[in-house]
């Protein structure tokens, strides 16, 4: 199901349900569903809620990557995956957010506030239409339901990881200026529970759409955040038992836009739980491509040259190295004087260049661009060339959100080759495996979350998804399955590694560091060695208590007055 080619159709009707600003004060229960009593146009509000996945909300220029879905700023710049790249004097505000310098009024909070409580509001517009249809609820009625609330779970949760005390919105609010102060992941849960009730375990029909597994799979991660382990197992076990998904043949294939979509046909992507389904050349003129990292790709000649923004780290790029054994190193990736090589300083022509001999994971060269690495099909990375500017973002180029060379012009929207129709995977099986994996350290089992890291290491290790220079590999590639994990400490530190490679670059890496409490040793390590390397992090520091959420937008604060009170109140340290 293309969950946004439909909304060229329904401009006026969107314009006519966006609410005001954040958290509007007038009331969401005020207009009228009286010219929307069909059952089509009821699918329509529907529809309208699924095209927020993204983070983009139609006609909204100052959102379109302030906001984006793949969290690339506020999961892997704040995670310390990537720095933010470009120039100095590019985007500031991306600064302050790396640096935990971060201001109530910066609009990259207020961009992702407003986008994802206009998402919620269309929800709660969804679903009170269905409840007002003027026929008795099928099954499939309630279906459509469970979706939209899935849809309104999921738009809390976002928010949730990233400030953490926000208001829970329900359809049947009549004033939405309901305050701050009350844990809302239990209201959370309930959606997702209830979606997982109501939900067909496959959608054959439309496969974008919200499944079972989806929901069963985010009702367990909630639990991850409140460390309930065997809750999470139970449902993390249902959707791993069910069959529904696997791992792709090869890790590339996650991000190839010919792969899409569980049991869609022709190409299949046996991987995907959840993902925003993107398209270009339709007629939308892009607006339904992947405007959240359109910023996000190699500058310079590069052919489809962009700001540069989201360059990998050099502390995620040593994150990669492995040992004669093919396994990670754990504990001593990042030691003073081994990183993996880079040109920095040197020019593109630069005969001085030695490629880095050590062995490495698989997985960096489909995660970062770095010179002399075959760049997708876009031949060798030449290194400065591509980078805005070395000295300040680094010597590396962001990858996954990148399609080839061949594909342009059919997976890319003709005239602006950066908006492709790459779907966005907000949870893959690969996430999935991994945290159940966690949950299994946490209770014990450190057998089955052996095997689950290792099914993932697995793929990793298939010579058919390894980039090639001709018929040879492009660097040492050297990874092997764990053969044991002799305690728990050491399997815990082993899972919580695996997350960081399997998945660099692809939102998650801060908001792990929260969830496992130790986002503030591990990111002021971070910024004492990068600050070595980058001056713009000199000085940077974490406050624990305070920088694991971002500050509550001003301007929402600003607007949530009630007789004259604000119900808003900011998060601790702001």
């Amino acid at each position: 199901m293309k969950t946004r080619t439909s909304m060229l159709i329904l401009t006026m009707l969107l314009m006519i349900l966006s609410c005001e600003d954040f958290l509007d004060t007038k009331p969401f229960g005020s207009i009228s569903l009286s010219t929307l009593s069909t059952e089509d146009g009821v699918e329509s509000l529907l529809i309208s809620a699924y095209s927020v996945l993204d983070g983009y909300i139609e006609g909204e220029s100052e959102g379109r990557f302030k906001s984006a879905a793949s969290n690339w700023v506020f999961g892997s710049i704040t995670g310390g995956d990537a720095y933010k790249g470009s120039h100095s004097k590019d985007a500031v505000e991306i600064t302050e957010i790396e640096t935990e310098e971060t201001l109530p009024s910066n609009s990259y909070l207020e961009a992702k506030w407003r986008i994802y409580y206009e998402g919620i509001n269309r929800a709660n517009t969804a679903i009170r239409a269905f409840y007002s249809l003027a026929i008795p609820l099928t099954s499939k009625h309630m279906e459509r339901i469970a979706e939209a609330r899935f849809l309104r779970g999921f738009y809390h949760y976002e928010l949730y990881k990233i400030f953490h005390n926000i208001p829970f919105i329900h359809d049947t609010l009549v004033d939405v200026r309901v305050g701050n102060q009350k844990n809302i992941l239990p209201e959370i849960q309930k959606d997702f529970a209830f979606a997982a009730e109501h939900l067909p375990p496959i959608q054959e029909d439309e496969p974008g759409r919200i499944t079972q597994g989806a929901a069963k799979s985010y009702l367990g991660i909630t639990w991850m955040w409140v460390k309930e382990w065997s809750k999470a197992k139970v449902l993390f076990d249902e959707v791993i038992n069910s069959g529904q998904y696997k791992l792709n043949l090869k890790y590339h294939d996650n991000f190839n836009p010919e792969i899409r979509n569980t049991l869609a046909s022709p190409s299949l992507d046996s991987e995907s739980i959840l993902s925003v389904q993107q398209s270009v050349n339709e007629g939308a003129n892009g607006g339904n491509g992947n405007f959240g990292d359109i910023a996000n790709y190699p500058s310079g000649d590069f052919p489809l040259a962009s700001y540069g923004f989201h360059q990998p780290s050099q502390n995620l790029v040593n994150s990669f190295k492995t040992d004669s054994n093919g396994l990670p190193l754990l504990d001593n990736y990042n030691d003073p004087g081994t990183d993996v090589t880079n040109d920095e300083g040197l020019s593109s022509t630069d005969p001085s260049f030695t490629p880095y001999p050590g062995y490495l994971d698989p997985r960096l060269d489909w995660t970062v661009g770095r010179r002399g690495i075959p760049f997708i099909d876009w031949g060798e990375h030449p290194g400065a060339r591509w980078i805005r500017d070395q000295k300040y973002g680094g010597p590396y180029s962001p990858m996954k959100n990148i399609i080839s060379q061949s594909q342009v012009g059919t997976y890319s929207q003709l005239g602006w080759g950066n908006l492709n129709s790459n779907n966005l995977k907000l949870l893959r099986y690969a996430d999935l495996l991994l945290y159940a994996a966690e949950a299994e350290v946490e209770l014990g089992n450190l057998n089955t979350a052996l095997e689950y890291v290792n099914l993932v290491r697995e793929r990793a290790a298939n010579p058919e998804g390894f980039v090639m220079n001709g018929a040879v590999k492009a660097a040492n590639y050297n990874i092997k399955p764990y053969l044991d994990f002799p305690s728990q400490e050491y399997a815990r530190k082993a899972v919580r590694f695996e997350r960081r490679i399997e998945l660099g670059m692809e939102g998650h890496r801060f908001f792990d560091l929260v969830r496992w409490g130790i986002a503030a040793k591990e990111k002021n390590d971070y910024f004492a060695v990068e600050s070595k390397k980058r001056n713009h992090l000199v000085g940077a520091k974490f406050t624990e208590n305070k920088n694991e959420y971002m500050p509550i937008p001003q301007r929402a604060i600003d607007l949530s007055s009630l007789n004259g009170i604000e119900t808003l109140e900011q998060n601790p340290g702001y």
